[in-house]
């Protein structure tokens, strides 16, 4: 199954009532997630840009769009982004195929054109 970073920020509002009762948000949103499929494997608290870092493993793209909507819709995040994650081994065979795909940059179709003819 594939793996979602997603990462969260609360708005001013839902950190007022997480400050005044707190709560496990992580326990909150276990329950959805696993039943779109998916399951928590890492989660934590953030300081920065974001407040939430959780680390998913979804069935597919659409279990995890499911999940990024249902959290965003929610109204308690200022921000939500997720990320689709790969392994280190489908890293390396994106670079391969990208070497292999025949793609040519736009510096390098003008350089050809610009070329002179001989």
């Amino acid at each position: 199954m594939p793996f979602f970073l997603s990462q969260a920020s609360y708005t001013p509002e839902a950190l007022t009532r997480l400050i005044a009762h707190p709560q496990d948000r992580f326990d909150a949103v276990r329950g959805p997630i696993e039943k779109l499929g998916g399951r928590i494997l890492h989660s934590y608290f953030a300081f920065g840009e974001y407040d939430v870092i959780v680390i998913t493993e979804m069935p597919d793209n659409v279990s995890a769009a499911a999940m990024a909507l249902a959290f965003a819709a929610g109204g308690s995040l200022r921000d939500y982004k997720t990320t689709a994650l790969m392994s280190n081994a489908e890293g390396l065979e994106a670079m391969r195929r990208a070497a292999s795909c025949g793609y040519k940059p736009v510096q390098a179709a003008a350089s050809a054109a610009a070329a002179p003819l001989r």
